[in-house]
């Protein structure tokens, strides 16, 4: 694996940051984003991250990789995926659809904002504890932004477009080649995978660490994949049939007993 590590500094994410996502995180509609309710609460998360000192530390990883069934092999390392099975508008779509049989490279990567952010938060103050939580969210999601773009562009990461020239809008909306599904996603459902990441990526040198269900601390952290076919895309795995889910287990090696509960909402 070619390893990278990165820190950004919040006024460094500032412009990549998606303020639908931050208002939704407020119940505040797209409709509703321009009042001046919405643009006070912006200006006062804007003031947050241009005073804040804090960095969010992100990890790359390049590997070389194959598909195999439902399956990645990875640098020796098998990754078990999942496939829809009930998409009406199209093929039934894995991710491991998107990489050679034979010989093709991915990437990991993982973003996650220092302690010290989130420890910022006054007790007696339920608003400001509440915008430390979703910027801090966004910023981790902004850092995953930032990384990926970095990584499509610069030769020395990966660099499988590097002649594009996007607007942070056009970042936005992701028309960008490649996606970044990350763990617990739709595609990506199954939470327990990240222990396999970890494994590869060593999550502990971005500031992160897992429970034993598989969630990352600090809570404002991202992980995942990256894939650079040019027909790659965001899908939802769904409802899988109990045929599958043996499956699945058995590739995984874990007792389904166990992996229910990481799959509770696709079996």
């Amino acid at each position: 694996m070619n390893r990278h590590q990165f820190s950004y500094t919040a006024k460094e994410l500032l412009p990549y940051i998606d303020w639908s996502y931050f208002f939704h995180a407020w119940s505040i509609s797209h409709r509703n984003s321009n009042s001046e309710a919405a643009l006070e609460l912006q200006r006062d998360a804007i003031d947050v991250i241009t005073k804040s000192s804090c960095r969010v530390n992100a990890l790359f990883g390049l590997c070389d990789a194959r598909s195999e069934g439902d399956n990645l092999i990875i640098d020796g390392t098998t990754l078990p995926l999942l496939r829809q099975q009930h998409n009406n508008s199209g093929p039934n779509l894995c991710l491991s659809d998107f990489v050679s049989p034979y010989s093709d490279r991915i990437g990991f990567f993982a973003t996650s904002i220092e302690n010290s952010f989130e420890e910022s938060r006054d007790a007696n103050d339920p608003y400001h504890n509440l915008l430390i939580q979703t910027i801090a969210d966004r910023l981790a999601e902004a850092a995953a932004t930032l990384l990926h773009l970095h990584v499509r562009t610069n030769p020395s990461l990966w660099g499988y477009a590097p002649n594009e020239q996007l607007t942070i809008e056009e970042l936005n909306r992701e028309q960008y080649q490649g996606i970044r599904p990350a763990v617990g996603y739709p595609s990506l459902p199954d939470q327990s995978i990240i222990f396999i990441i970890d494994k590869l990526l060593n999550l502990n040198d971005a500031g992160i660490s897992l429970t034993e269900s598989g969630a990352m601390r600090p809570h404002a952290s991202v992980c995942g994949i990256m894939i650079a076919h040019p027909a790659a895309r965001y899908f939802a795995v769904g409802e899988i049939c109990e045929e599958q889910f043996s499956d699945y287990a058995q590739r995984r090696g874990i007792e389904k007993s166990i992996l229910s509960k990481y799959l509770v909402k696709n079996i």
